[in-house]
C-alpha cells in the first residue's frame, strides 16, 4: 500500500509523527512538504524533534494570498500524485494544504482520508472552517477525535467511511512528554519558574492581521499579574514590526520570544499556571496537560473543553480576558476527552483494510 502524505504547516507535522511511525509498518510513505510553513522555527526543527523523515518532496510554495498559495499548491500537488499513483492521499487538519491535496487528489480520482476531521467552529468567517468543510465532504475516510465530531458529520449527511479513532494529537503528546522534560531548558534560558507565569500564543488573522485588533491583545497581556511568554508567530511578528507596535508591547510583563520548537512548547504548556490561545491545538495540548486556558476567540471547534469547565471563550475583549485571567478555575475532574494514545495506530488499521 503506497500511502501519499500531505502536510505543510506546524500543526499538521505534530500529528503526522505518530501516523508516520505507525504507517512504516504497513505501508510505504510518500511524505510531500508543500512549504506553508518554511522557515526552521515553524517547519525543520519539528522534523527533527519528532523524527519525521525528511519529505520526499519539498513544494516550496511559500506564502501568498489564501487563493494564490492554494492554486499553486493544487498545480504542484497533482504533479507529484501523477508520478506517484498512490493508493491514498492522507491529509490533516484544515489548512490550505490540506484542502489543496485533498481537491488534487479527489480530481483523479485517487481516495483521501482525512485526519482530524468533522470541526466546526461555524464561523465561515475564518478560511479553515471552509477548508475543513470542503475537505470532509471529498474525503473517502473520516478520521474523527470525538463522538461530537461524528456528530456533527452525521448532521451534515455524511456516515460513510467516519471512524472514531482519537485524537493524534494525543499520541504525539504522550510520546513526547517525558521527553520533553529531560531535554528541553527552555524555561532556564528564560528565567522563568514553573506555575509562575502564563503562556500566550497568537496567530489567528482575525487578531493579528490589523493593529487596532492586535495592539489592545498586546498591551491586555502586558497587564496581567504574571510574566506572559509570547512566541512569536511570523504574522504575528510581521503586524508588530510594520505597524511599530513593539514598544508599546513590550511594557508590563508580556516576554516576546521567538517561535519555540515542539519539545520546548510542551515544556512551556506543562509549566504554565494558565494559557491564553488563539490556536486549536495549543488548547487540546492545554487540556491534556491540566492546564487551564483562556481561547481569544468568539468560538471554538474543541467545544468539549469548555463544557468541561477547563476552556473559557473571551474573544479578544480587553476586560473579559483580564477577568478571566484573574478568576478562572477549572474544576478537579478532566474526563478523558481525546482517547487513548492509539489513534494512529487504528487509523493505519483503517486503510490497510480499506483497499484503494
Amino acid at each position: 500500500m503506497r500511502i501519499l502524505t500531505i502536510v505543510g504547516a506546524r500543526p499538521q507535522f505534530i500529528k503526522a509523527a505518530p501516523v508516520s511511525r505507525a504507517l512504516q509498518r504497513e505501508a510505504r510513505e510518500i511524505l510531500v512538504h508543500t512549504g506553508q510553513h518554511y522557515d526552521r522555527g515553524m517547519s525543520a526543527v519539528f522534523f527533527e524533534e519528532l523524527q519525521l523523515p525528511e519529505p520526499d518532496y519539498n513544494l516550496s510554495i511559500g506564502s501568498g494570498s489564501h487563493g494564490k498559495q492554494t492554486g499553486e499548491m493544487l498545480i504542484a500537488i497533482e504533479e507529484v500524485l501523477l508520478k506517484e499513483k498512490p493508493d491514498w492521499v492522507l491529509v490533516y487538519g484544515d489548512t490550505n494544504s490540506t484542502l489543496a491535496g485533498a481537491l488534487a487528489a479527489v480530481k483523479l480520482h485517487i481516495p483521501v482520508a482525512h485526519v482530524e476531521a468533522g470541526l466546526r467552529s461555524f464561523n465561515r468567517a475564518m478560511p479553515e472552517e471552509h477548508n475543513r468543510v470542503l475537505t470532509d465532504h471529498v474525503a473517502d475516510l473520516l478520521f474523527c477525535p470525538t463522538s461530537h465530531a461524528v456528530d456533527l458529520l452525521a448532521r451534515e449527511g455524511i456516515m460513510r467511511g467516519v471512524y472514531l479513532t482519537g485524537d493524534v494529537m494525543l499520541d504525539a503528546f504522550l510520546y513526547n512528554s517525558e521527553l520533553a522534560d529531560r531535554r528541553s531548558v527552555i524555561l532556564a534560558e528564560l528565567g522563568l519558574r514553573p506555575q509562575a507565569y502564563y503562556l500566550a500564543t497568537l496567530h489567528r488573522p482575525a487578531n493579528t492581521d490589523h493593529p487596532a485588533q492586535l495592539q489592545p491583545l498586546l498591551s491586555t497581556l502586558a497587564k496581567l499579574e504574571l510574566p506572559v511568554v509570547l512566541p512569536l508567530h511570523p504574522r504575528t511578528r510581521h503586524q508588530i514590526e510594520q505597524h511599530n507596535l513593539l514598544p508599546e508591547s513590550k511594557i508590563g510583563s508580556l516576554k516576546l520570544i521567538e517561535p519555540v520548537g515542539y519539545l520546548d512548547m510542551l515544556r512551556l504548556e506543562r509549566s504554565a499556571r494558565l494559557i491564553l490561545t488563539d490556536s486549536g491545538g495549543v488548547q487540546k495540548e492545554a487540556y491534556m496537560a491540566g492546564v487551564p486556558f483562556i481561547t481569544l476567540r468568539e468560538e471554538t471547534e474543541w467545544v468539549e473543553t469548555v463544557e468541561t469547565g477547563w476552556n473559557v471563550l473571551v474573544g479578544a475583549v480587553p476586560g473579559r480576558i483580564q477577568a478571566a485571567a484573574r478568576d478562572f478555575t477549572p474544576p478537579d475532574s478532566r474526563p478523558a476527552l481525546y482517547g487513548d494514545g492509539h489513534a494512529a495506530e487504528r487509523m493505519t488499521e483503517i486503510l490497510a483494510h480499506s483497499g484503494s
